[in-house]
């Protein structure tokens, strides 16, 4: 290949000057609204896709509720 060839193709409208560019513009906001949660294998293994991960959550939290509300009314006072 000659040095021809090898010429960058792109039109001119495409031609970005990355000296004027600032490195990591957008790393704070995406960080900041990122949710990405990384399982660890064991984990990853029993769920097949995001939808199974996300119903088991669900039903935690809602087990979660509803252990406070019993708690809360097994510490009151007996009058």
């Amino acid at each position: 290949m000659n040095a021809e060839e090898s010429q960058d193709e792109l039109r001119t409208e495409y031609d970005f000057d990355f000296s004027k560019a600032v490195r990591g513009k957008y790393y704070r906001q995406y960080v900041e609204s990122s949710n990405v949660v990384v399982l660890e294998p064991d984990v990853a293994a029993v769920f097949h896709n995001s939808a199974d991960v996300n119903q088991a959550l669900r039903a935690m939290l809602e087990f979660a509720k509803q252990t406070a509300i019993l708690t809360e009314h097994s510490n009151r006072p007996v009058d």
